[in-house]
C-alpha cells in the first residue's frame, strides 16, 4: 500500500537526460542484508492448504511492506497448492481487506476448481492472530490456440536506463529530504523518463509517470526470464501518475491501494522493466490507474514487447 511519498518514489528525477548517481556515494539507514524476492516469497506448508512464510522489513515502504510483494507470497503459496508446471499464472487480483506487517506471516490456500487447462485459487495472507489481511485470486491456464497482437503503444523516444535519473540520486541543496524507505533503497531502483521530483517547480499537466525499473538482485530463473512474480510487484508502483497531475501540495496526502489486479501477458528476459503508469480518472476521493510493463531487452534498445498490464483503485488520505 502506498503512500504519496513512496508513490512518487522519494526523490524521483526531473526525466530529462543526465548524470546518473545511483547513490553509491550514500550511507544507507538500513542494513546492508537484503533479502531477495525469491526469499522473502519463499513459503514452507504446513497442512493442507495451510503455508508459513515470513516477509522481510527491506521490502517495507512506510511503514508497511509494499503490497504487491505480500500478494507474490500468496502467489508462490498458490503455485505450490496447484503443482501443476503446464499452467502458468495468467491473472490476479488482491484486495487489500486488512494491514500486514512485514515479519511472520500465514497464507491460507484454497483450490476452488482445478481443470485440465485453467485452474482458480484464492489464497489470504495474514499476521498471526489478525482476522484478515490481503486476499488474492489467483487464475492459472496453460498454452491455448488463439490470435496474436498488442494493441497498446509503448512510450516514444525513451532514453536507455544509463542516460536517466535514479531514484537514489542525492537531492539538490535545499531542497525537502525524503527519508528513503528499505524498498525502494535495497530492493529496487528506479529512473525517471517521464516525471517530476517533488521539489520540482513545474506546471502539471499529464496524470502519467514513465519508469525504469530494476531489482538490486535480479530474480531471473534458469531459462533466463525473469520470475514473474517480480512484475507484479513492479506493477505496484501507481499513485506516482496522480502525484504527477496535482503538482506540489502544501498538505501532504497519502494513496492506500484499495485492490490490485495484474494481467501476466508474456515472459520478460530483461533485468531492466519499462513502466508506463497512467491515472485515467480521480473523484470522491479515489482514483484510478493502470500500468503497462514492458521488457525492451537487457540493454533497453530493443523493440519494446508488453509482459504486463496492471489497474488498481486507491484512496486519498491528508495529513493533519
Amino acid at each position: 500500500m502506498l503512500t504519496r511519498e513512496n508513490a512518487r518514489q522519494g526523490p524521483i528525477g526531473t526525466g530529462r537526460p543526465g548524470p546518473v548517481d545511483t547513490g553509491r556515494g550514500r550511507r544507507s539507514p538500513f542494513a546492508i542484508v537484503t533479502e531477495s524476492l525469491s526469499s522473502t516469497t519463499a513459503v514452507t506448508k504446513v497442512a493442507g492448504g495451510r503455508y508459513r512464510g515470513t516477509v522481510d522489513d527491506s521490502w517495507n515502504l512506510r511503514p508497511l511492506p509494499q503490497g504487491g510483494v505480500v500478494t507474490a507470497l500468496a502467489l508462490r503459496a498458490m503455485g505450490d497448492h496447484l503443482d501443476d508446471s503446464g499452467q502458468e499464472l495468467r491473472v490476479l487480483h488482491t484486495s487489500f481487506v486488512a494491514q500486514v506487517t512485514s515479519g511472520p506471516v500465514t497464507v491460507d490456500v484454497e483450490l476452488l476448481r482445478r481443470g485440465r487447462s485453467m485452474s482458480h485459487l484464492r489464497a489470504e495472507v495474514t499476521n498471526p492472530g489478525a482476522a484478515r489481511g490481503h486476499i488474492t485470486t489467483g487464475i492459472f491456464g496453460s498454452s491455448r490456440t488463439g490470435f496474436a497482437f498488442t494493441d497498446l503503444r509503448p512510450p516514444d523516444n525513451v532514453p536507455l536506463p544509463g542516460a536517466c535519473r535514479s531514484f537514489r540520486q542525492p537531492p539538490p541543496p535545499g531542497a525537502e529530504l525524503f527519508p528513503p524507505t528499505p524498498f525502494w533503497d535495497r530492493q529496487v531502483e528506479g529512473r525517471t523518463v517521464v516525471g517530476h521530483a517533488p521539489w520540482d517547480e513545474y506546471v502539471p499537466e499529464r496524470a502519467e509517470h514513465v519508469i525504469w525499473y530494476r531489482f538490486d538482485r535480479a530474480p531471473m530463473l534458469d531459462d533466463g526470464s525473469m520470475d514473474p512474480l517480480a512484475l507484479v510487484v513492479l506493477a505496484d508502483t501507481m499513485p506516482g501518475a496522480v502525484a504527477e497531475k496535482v503538482g506540489r501540495k502544501d498538505r501532504a496526502w497519502f494513496a492506500p491501494s484499495v485492490d490490485l489486479t495484474v494481467h501476466i501477458l508474456d515472459r520478460c528476459r530483461s533485468p531492466w522493466v519499462l513502466a508506463h503508469n497512467r491515472a485515467r480518472f480521480a473523484g470522491d476521493g479515489y482514483a484510478s490507474a493502470d500500468n503497462a510493463l514492458w521488457d525492451c531487452g537487457v540493454d533497453g534498445s530493443a523493440p519494446p514487447r508488453l509482459v504486463a498490464y496492471a489497474t488498481q483503485l486507491f484512496l486519498f488520505s491528508f495529513g493533519s
